[in-house]
Formats: structure tokens, sequence, C-alpha cells
């Protein structure tokens, strides 16, 4: 439910703004929108990742220790898993969109892009952004990579704990448990880890295909 939610404000934070623009050439966004949608997206994406990782831990447990299930994800467990994938993904990210409004803003007021990412709009101020790109470098890592390990433990413990099932239909039966959370996960990652190297690769690659990429990237998992 939390990662329908996600999705969902994901989606209706990106792509009317962007239908707007290639349907209706409506291209204008106001400061205080821009920077609303620069929070919703990195704070619901990493959340997004975060749902991920406790989703593996569920499949973790309902495979590894079935007899236990019951008795370690309770309601109290869901309801503090929540909590938590909210409030430290909200916090670390409140930053981005307070350290792009605070700069001084004296170029030109077009940014290349259809979506407000920090990058983009950061790169209209005549301050230095160093630290803007350090921070967000620093926490999208830290959240996503820390989010990645976990998720590449669960399913190895996982793995591990099949390949020792003899009965008849058991491996199958375990493997199509996690196998469409799995699939998810990797595009996730796959897009996410495309798109970082198009944007470090920026000079050799046209500019519109990181564009296109963070587009959809908002657009497939939701719709998978």
């Amino acid at each position: 439910s939390l990662l329908s939610l996600l999705d969902i404000v994901l989606c209706l934070t990106v792509i009317p703004k962007v239908l707007a623009i290639f349907w209706f050439d409506l291209r204008s966004i106001s400061f205080p929108a821009c920077f609303l949608q620069m929070f919703i997206m990195n704070s619901f994406l990493t959340m997004e990742s975060c749902t991920f990782m406790i989703m593996a831990y569920d499949r973790y447990v309902a495979i590894c220790h079935p007899l236990r299930y019951p008795s370690i994800i309770t309601d109290k467990f869901v309801a503090g898993a929540v909590v938590f994938v909210i409030a430290r993904n909200a916090f670390v990210s409140l930053p981005v969109p307070m350290l792009s409004a605070r700069l001084r803003y004296c170029a030109g007021n077009t940014i290349k892009n259809c979506i407000c990412t920090n990058l983009s709009v950061s790169k209209l101020s005549c301050d230095d952004i160093t630290f803007n790109q350090l921070y967000q470098f620093v926490a999208g890592w830290t959240l996503l990579g820390s989010d990645l390990i976990l998720i590449f433990i669960s399913y190895s413990l996982i793995l591990k704990v099949v390949l020792r099932i003899k009965a008849e239909g058991a491996v199958a039966k375990a493997l199509s448990t996690c196998g469409s959370h799995f699939i998810l996960i990797l595009f996730f990652s796959t897009v996410l880890l495309v798109l970082v190297i198009t944007n470090l690769a920026r000079k050799r690659i046209p500019p519109d295909v990181p564009i296109l990429l963070n587009i959809l990237h908002h657009l497939i998992p939701p719709a998978l």
C-alpha cells in the first residue's frame, strides 16, 4: 500500500507537468511549486527504495523463517516500518530544496529540463553550487546504497536457503514468492544506475537522454 501511494504521488508530481509542457506548451512554473516538486522527487524516490528494502526483509522472513513470520511481521512492525521510511528519507532530503532556495538567481530563468531537478535549477544561480552537488551526491548514495546492500544481503540469504530445499516444487514456489518484487527492484536499480552514468558522461551523450531516463524512471516502475 505504501509503495502504491509513493508511486501515485511521484507520478502526479511529475507527469502532469511534463504533459502540460509537451501538449499545451505550458512551460512556466512558480518558484514554490518548483522547489516542492524537487523535494517530493528526492524524498519519495528514496522512500521507494527504502520500501523495497523493507519488502526484501519481509520476503526473507517469509522464506527463511516461515513459522516465526506472524510473530515478526506484526501490525506494530509494519507501522514502525512506515514511520521509518517516511521520517528517514524526508529528513535527509529536506535540505536539497532548501539549499537550492537560498541561492541567488541572477542569470536566466529557463532550466534545461522538463522537471525541477536540483542540478538543473541550481545551475541558474550565480553562487557556488559545489556544496549543493556534494550534499545530494552523498545523501543520495548513502540512502540508496545502504538500501541496495541490505536488499542484496536479503536475497543472498533467501537464495542460500532455497537451494537447500529438497521438496519437489518448493524451490519454484519460494522463488515465485519474490519474483515480481525482485524484477521491480532490478528495473528500479538499473534505470537509476544508467541515469547516473549518463549524467557523469554528459559531454558524450545528448542532454535529452538523461531527461528521458528520468521521466521513464518516474513512469515505468509505477506502471509495473
